[in-house]
């Protein structure tokens, strides 16, 4: 299983920072001063201590090309060289995750996914999204927002004891973890000031490094064109971001872009690019889900490698975690699928009747099932803000999984046959029919005389929307067609 959620900013460390004595603080780049509780020292401190967190809730790093993650670093370290802090020592590091999303944490530790560098076209494209994320670094970004983290840890904290009090540890690192998404989205929104800040900071960055810093604004409308595509793939409104991607966590425009670059002044004669080596390097990278982790395919959850797949409630948003696969719909409702801990040893109803689902927790309506040949049972709570009910699923090889599913008391008449209906879908799958789950690629090719939108989108095996995504990947205007000669990506195996 592997993590589709966008990480926070801030830590333990951080929240006992704030109940320290704030202190004026001026942002090395900017000269702007600020009120903080938080040192440079702090911060190297809490880089250190959430960099092994941020890598464990991805799924690690990339590691399949380490030529690429090379590559990337090099460019970062190429940038952040021009910047104005000189006691930061930059850490670059490409996710595994096919979301398209870049986040910097204090200490110099900048994260970009796979997901990114596939709409990337050339190298200064990249460059500017890490020169906006050294920005942010060097004007202290996070440092200023503390009060607002310490915000957003209650909020967390609040939630975490309500899903303890509903659910015991499932209960809790449920709700807590959706409500600390959320959280932590908003703790990701910067200012629209400090947005301005680390795009003129990273156009100042770009062309110290003599890349050209249009590619910043260039690349802003790739970002944009992704994420309609995205909505209008999952039956959105185009026009509406997503809130788990970057045009979400960096509310920016292109004209904001365009602003930043012209009070940086003119660009020097023949700024780089670098589109082909930049291709060439991401030439084979995996492109969406990796199959061995699990795919994500419309309502349906696939994992070849554990041998199941179950279907959720239309309207429902699947979601990847290294732990659990979780689901959020519409008015507050929430599923979630993980490993039963501790593994039941016996009847499957005795495990919910004697309170090892949840600590404190009495659950009601308990009774067995059997869901499509796998014996099963379930169990009810209601009473609080939240209903909850969990059913418990032995998988033929010997795994039981818990599935929880979460809803208002005014929605549970509503959602409930839906969710049961989920469980009832949880199957067993043959490893022939995981098999066929192969990874998809970015390939890299010359267009010929001939090609056209069409004809090269067709090579692409992506299920929907071809030719969209062929135009999205490429920078391709709706009607522009790519020029003979040119390097472009496909999605292929």
């Amino acid at each position: 299983m592997k993590q589709r959620l966008l990480i926070g900013l801030c830590s333990s460390f951080a929240l006992a920072g704030l109940l320290s004595g704030c202190t004026t603080a001026v942002s090395p780049a900017t000269g702007r001063s600020f009120t903080t509780s938080v040192t440079p020292q702090q911060e190297a401190q809490m880089g250190r201590e959430e960099h092994p967190k941020i890598l464990a809730e991805f799924g690690g790093a990339y590691q399949e090309k380490p030529e690429l993650t090379a590559y990337i670093s090099s460019i970062g370290q190429f940038v952040s060289a021009t910047s104005e802090r000189k006691d930061v020592t930059y850490t670059f590091t490409v996710l595994d995750t096919p979301d398209v999303n870049a986040f910097a944490v204090p200490g110099g530790y900048i994260y970009i996914t796979r997901g990114l560098l596939t709409l990337a076209d050339n190298e200064a494209e990249v460059a500017g999204v890490l020169g906006h994320e050294i920005g942010h670094i060097n004007a202290r970004h996070t440092a200023e927002r503390v009060g607002q983290q310490q915000q957003a840890q209650w909020e967390v904290l609040g939630a975490t004891l309500l899903g303890a009090i509903l659910g015991g540890s499932s209960g809790a690192n449920m709700v807590g973890g959706l409500v600390q998404q959320h959280a932590q989205v908003q703790l990701a929104q910067y200012s629209q000031q400090q947005e301005f800040e680390a795009d003129s900071l990273g156009v100042r960055y770009l062309k110290r490094a003599t890349y050209d810093p249009q590619a910043m604004a260039e690349f802003l409308g790739s970002l944009r064109a992704e994420s309609q595509l995205e909505a209008k793939l999952a039956g959105k409104d185009p026009s509406v971001v997503d809130a788990n991607n970057m045009m979400a966590s960096h509310p920016r425009t292109v004209d904001r872009v365009q602003q930043a670059i012209a009070q940086a002044g003119p660009t020097q004669p023949n700024a780089m690019l670098e589109p082909e080596i930049y291709l060439k390097k991401i030439d084979g990278m995996t492109f969406g889900d990796d199959p061995k982790d699990g795919v994500i395919d419309g309502q349906t959850f696939i994992h070849p490698t554990l041998h199941f797949s179950f279907v959720v409630p239309q309207g429902f948003h699947l979601h990847n975690t290294p732990d659990q696969v979780q689901a959020t719909g519409p008015n507050g409702a929430a599923l979630a699928l993980q490993i039963a801990d501790p593994q039941p040893t016996g009847d499957l109803a005795d495990y919910i009747a004697n309170g090892q689902v949840a600590q404190n927790v009495t659950f009601q309506n308990i009774q067995s099932l059997q869901i499509n040949g796998m014996p099963a049972a379930t169990g009810t709570v209601t009473g609080g803000k939240v209903n909850g009910r969990v059913v418990l699923i032995r998988h033929p090889e010997g795994t039981t999984y818990e599935f929880l599913f979460l809803s208002k008391p005014a929605t549970t008449a509503a959602y409930d046959p839906g969710y049961m209906q989920t469980a009832q879908s949880f199957r067993q799958i043959a490893a022939s029919e995981g098999s066929k789950y192969r990874p998809q690629r970015i390939h890299i090719v010359q267009v010929k005389s001939g090609d056209t939108v069409a004809s090269l989108s067709a090579r692409m095996v992506v299920s929907e929307g071809k030719a969209d995504w062929f135009r999205v990947l490429n920078e391709l205007k709706p009607g522009e067609e790519p020029k003979v000669g040119r390097l472009v990506k496909i999605v292929t195996y």
